[in-house]
């Protein structure tokens, strides 16, 4: 199985040594890889993307040794972090060294790194070198979770490593571990719980509003995973017109049902997966709106549910 996977990846190996873009899946979502020593390479991102410059990128590697070669310091919180969570859909944010490309940082003195579970991404980036990699869709679209994503935002003809749909289809958590408290400034399926409990250190979850959150964080500055139709909260006793809109449900309340009337009851994991897949299909099918059914305050104590509410009030805007 592996050396069939070695030869799969051979060209798309070649492209990357080349300085060219490649979209290729990870357990989140599908990134869009590029030489992280390259700075043309880098430029390319943003190019395909439409991505505004201030918007710092993620660096992915394919071992801890690596982070060495981009964090300033390396804390013994860090490190029992990525013992914990590596690979995994954890991003660390360091302190980084002078020779990290200012256009991957946009200009800050950090760096947000990640070891990537899926077996495909760690061949990949073992074999070609550390890659940045933000999800592989034009800016603002909602990210892609399929291979037909990636096609559908760059075409048919786009290099794309095809392995089907991801696994969790929401991107990673982003912890910063450069100041205490710690502090995440994207939810994603680790949790500050979970964080807290390997570190000792209180960890909390910044404000997406936030200044320092917009300018430190990839990923998190701009309107974020919006398809063509209008992303709304579901109020409380709202008609339901399946014709025209599509719904999205996670509750085990009563409700209609319908092709377009999606019922999660209760299941945030696939709810999370199918996310993005569903704002397409709304586009897809002509719909005006996606309205989804709001979270409580117990729900939203489940970090994937946090993560949930994360990109759906970013793609409401």
């Amino acid at each position: 199985m592996k050396k069939k996977r070695s030869v799969l990846l051979d060209q798309y190996i070649q492209l990357l040594k080349n300085g060219n873009v490649v979209a290729f899946p990870t357990e989140t979502v599908y990134g869009l890889g590029a030489d992280a020593w390259n700075p043309d390479a880098v430029k390319k991102v943003f190019e395909t993307k439409g991505r505004p410059a201030d918007n710092p990128l993620i660096v992915h590697i394919s071992n801890t040794n690596e982070v060495e070669d981009f964090a300033d310091t390396i804390s013994e919180d860090a490190r029992k972090l990525m013992e914990a969570f590596w690979p995994g859909p954890l991003t660390l944010i360091f302190r980084k060294k002078p020779e990290v490309l200012d256009i991957i940082t946009a200009g800050l003195d950090t760096v947000a790194l990640r070891w990537p579970k899926h077996p495909l991404s760690q061949d990949l980036i073992a074999r070609a070198g550390p890659l940045v990699a933000p999800s592989a869709n034009s800016s603002g679209k909602p990210s892609p979770t399929k291979p037909k994503h990636v096609k559908e935002d760059f075409g048919d003809d786009f290099p794309v490593i095809e392995a089907g749909t991801t696994d969790i289809g929401l991107e990673s958590t982003v912890l910063d571990v450069t100041e205490i408290p710690y502090r995440i400034y994207r939810p994603g399926a680790v949790s500050a719980k979970e964080i807290e409990k390997v570190s000792g250190q209180k960890t909390k979850l910044a404000t997406p509003s936030s200044k320092d959150t917009a300018a430190r964080s990839p990923g998190t500055k701009y309107s974020h995973y919006s398809p063509e139709a209008k992303v709304q909260w579901l109020p409380k006793d709202a008609s339901i017109d399946p014709s025209k809109e599509l719904y999205l449900l996670h509750s085990r309340s009563a409700h209609p049902t319908g092709e377009n009337i999606i019922h999660y009851k209760g299941d945030y994991s696939r709810m999370a997966r199918e996310l993005y897949d569903r704002f397409r299909q709304a586009d897809h099918l002509g719909m005006t709106s996606v309205f989804v059914e709001s979270f409580s305050d117990e729900q939203r104590k489940e970090s994937i549910v946090q993560a949930l509410q994360n990109r759906i009030d970013k793609a409401v805007g």
